[in-house]
């Protein structure tokens, strides 16, 4: 069975493969989001690779096997399901469940995590909009573009929230755009590099085009 360290490190990997279109990851990047030193990222990334579960190439960077992937897809169910549980069952906000979800992804058995996916009625997503891997490693494909991608007067809805540091998700939470919710693009200043939503009852909400970037929508009227 993988130690926690390994899964971390497979998990991390498919993350950034995932934000850079599947190019090979470099360490100094997978370090940083690791919060480890490069050397040490190293030395474990080549355990990885004699373990079958990268393919590592110095100066250039390491990418997942197929073996990697299945893993990493393993580790990232568990871990989303355990999200949603904290937040519809036990009634954890969702600005706190990512730690607790990194802890305890790495102990839960499969039958635990098979029923805590069959009291949720089998859900896709995590309360971020994370789509949850299936037992098989498959993941569901979704027609969403980055929120600044949506020209003025369109409708749309947040389905995905990149972003899961705390005080950011409660800044969503506070103008009302977790993933679910409907608003309406209003207004792109490019010069002020802002956006400014409709949020539905005559509120409105602007962002910085920075805070945009980090949430995927789906457009209502394409």
């Amino acid at each position: 069975m993988p130690t926690s360290t390994v899964e971390n490190y497979i998990k991390q990997i498919y993350l950034e493969e995932q934000r850079h279109e599947g190019k090979p990851v470099a360490m100094g990047k997978l370090a940083a989001a690791l919060k480890v030193f490069p050397g040490t990222a190293t030395t474990m990334i080549k355990s990885l690779a004699e373990a079958n579960l990268v393919d590592y190439e110095s100066r250039v960077g390491v990418r997942l096997t197929r073996s990697g992937q299945k893993l990493a897809l393993h580790v990232l169910r568990r871990h989303r399901v355990i999200e949603l549980f904290l937040v519809k069952v036990l009634d954890m906000n969702w600005s706190e469940v990512h730690e607790e979800a990194e802890n305890l992804e790495h102990v839960i058995s499969d039958e635990v995590l098979a029923r805590m996916e069959k009291h949720l009625g089998y859900p896709t997503v995590d309360p971020h909009g994370d789509p949850i891997p299936t037992p098989k490693g498959e993941v569901e494909e979704r027609e969403l573009v980055n929120l600044t991608e949506c020209a003025a007067e369109s409708d749309v809805r947040i389905g995905r929230v990149l972003d899961q540091e705390a005080t950011f998700l409660l800044f969503l939470e506070r103008n009302g755009l977790e993933p679910g919710n409907t608003v309406k693009v209003l207004h792109k200043d490019a010069v002020g590099q802002t956006l400014s939503l409709g949020l539905g009852r005559g509120k409105t909400a602007t962002l910085s085009l920075t805070v945009a970037e980090k949430i995927e929508v789906e457009r209502l009227d394409a």
